[in-house]
């Protein structure tokens, strides 16, 4: 994620405040230099750095914690109102009918943005339409056809017209029953002065609400002259990272973003069309700083949930807080997982298990976690009807036949069958809850740091790692 270094290394300045009352200057100038290091590895402007660590300073020296407020939280508070105040707010993009115009550069991922922008309007209820006038790349009409394929949702392009003006034109005809069109636009490997008159051209003819600059995360300092030019010639008013499920830090974002005066409004953090999330500066900043992203999770495992029911109609996610748990349910359970996304990207949502403890598990530990996930789908492939639903019923004899048929030892089949067991434990604590029992074992798992959360908790992976 962007600025990813900075969680780990401020959380061991913050955590060597444990127990103060009071700040000093040697304490506050670690914190701020700690930042400052951070922010400049992710490529951040010097002067952004600068303005970011001297509103720091400012603060944490010249204000008093309010009374009962340790040094460590408050200095906390600092830090992140003033980098929510950095990322700003979400770029407004009402659920409404509009045009939306993408700009950037070849390879900042223009295209893939253009569906996953549209798939997510499309699950607001919303009708949306992709126009791609890239008449400059090759295989950009069918990588576009193909990407809005995937994301359901109505596509206009024509591979054999080389006027870009035309097709945005006849697009905006074309699909006039949609509630939301996004056009995208063509790129170049760099800066020139057809690609601007092109863009300038387009944004004329087809009088966008909004225009958002694409950027890829590992982009560095020549967003600064990115957003300038295409600020210059259509107004920028949002940005959109990708490639953000990479090692990329995106510190250029919150250089273009200031450049153009705008927001951050999508960030890509995937290749599917549905590895899209709208830009929070509140959850962006609880992850940044190892505080993890509830409300993201909540959505990613609501969505997850739903699409392993809609792939199996007769299997109901609710049945297991009301009935029995099965090795059926753990094997959709697993799915839903699986849908989510990559792991280390959940853990950072879930406070407590991202930044530090995932810094501290071998290189090797997500790759790890995600074969005994495959391992144990195997498995349960070579069981019977019967025994998923009772997997009590495999003995001895059961285990060495299962072990054959899937190509694995016994030792990971009962690993698997005791991973069951754990999980049914867990359930069974929540199952006759009422909705205040609820809320205050949540609230505890959250002062826990998200801690015996099911397959993910115990001790960092669980039984997964």
């Amino acid at each position: 994620m962007v600025l990813d270094n900075l969680g780990s290394s401020l959380r061991g300045s913050l955590d060597k405040l444990q127990g103060k009352s009071r700040l000093d200057e040697d304490d506050v100038e670690e914190i701020v230099k700690e930042i400052q290091r951070s922010l400049l590895s992710a490529d951040v402007e010097v002067s952004l750095v600068m303005e970011l660590s001297s509103s720091i300073e400012d603060r944490a020296t010249g204000e008093e914690p309010p009374a009962g407020t340790s040094a460590r939280d408050h200095v906390l508070r600092i830090v992140y109102e003033e980098l929510v105040d950095l990322v700003g707010d979400s770029t407004d993009l009402p659920l409404e009918s509009q045009t939306i115009l993408l700009a950037g550069l070849q390879g900042s991922g223009k295209t893939t943005s253009a569906a996953k922008m549209a798939w997510w309007f499309s699950t607001k209820g919303l009708r949306p339409a992709v126009i791609q006038t890239d008449t400059f790349r090759p295989g950009a009409y069918d990588q576009a056809e193909q990407m809005c394929e995937r994301a359901e949702v109505s596509f206009y392009g024509d591979p054999d017209c080389d006027d870009p003006v035309k097709i945005a034109r006849e697009g905006l005809e074309a699909t006039a029953d949609a509630d939301i069109h996004i056009v995208d636009t063509a790129g170049r490997h760099a800066l020139e002065a057809d690609l601007i008159d092109e863009i300038e051209a387009i944004d004329s003819t087809v009088n966008p609400d909004r225009s958002l600059l694409v950027l890829d995360a590992a982009i560095g300092q020549g967003a600064k002259q990115q957003a300038r030019e295409f600020n210059d010639a259509i107004g920028i008013d949002g940005v959109v990272v990708t490639k953000l499920d990479g090692t990329a830090k995106g510190g250029g974002a919150l250089t273009a973003v200031n450049e153009t005066n705008s927001s951050i409004a999508f960030l890509g953090t995937g290749e599917t069309v549905q590895d899209v999330e709208r830009f929070e500066p509140n959850g962006f900043i609880s992850r940044l700083l190892g505080m993890g992203d509830l409300k993201q999770l909540s959505e990613r495992v609501e969505r997850a949930m739903a699409e392993t029911q809609e792939a199996d109609d007769d299997w109901d996610p609710e049945d297991i807080m009301e009935g029995s748990f099965t090795l059926k349910d753990m094997q959709k359970q697993m799915e839903a997982m699986d849908r989510m996304g990559p792991l280390d990207q959940v853990m950072d949502m879930i406070p407590g298990l991202g930044g530090g403890i995932k810094d501290q598990l071998p290189d090797d530990a997500m790759d790890v976690t995600q074969t005994r996930m495959r391992e144990f789908d195997v498995i349960m492939d070579s069981m019977t009807e019967a025994e998923l639903e009772d997997p009590r019923s495999i003995g001895a004899s059961r285990v060495r036949r299962i072990a054959r048929g899937s190509g694995t030892d016994e030792e990971t089949v009962r690993e698997l069958l005791q991973q069951h067991k754990m999980m049914e434990r867990t359930i069974k604590q929540f199952q006759g809850m009422g909705e205040g029992d609820m809320q205050r074992m949540m609230k505890k798992m959250q002062q826990q740091g998200g801690g015996g959360m099911g397959g993910l908790g115990g001790g960092g992976l669980g039984p997964f790692g």
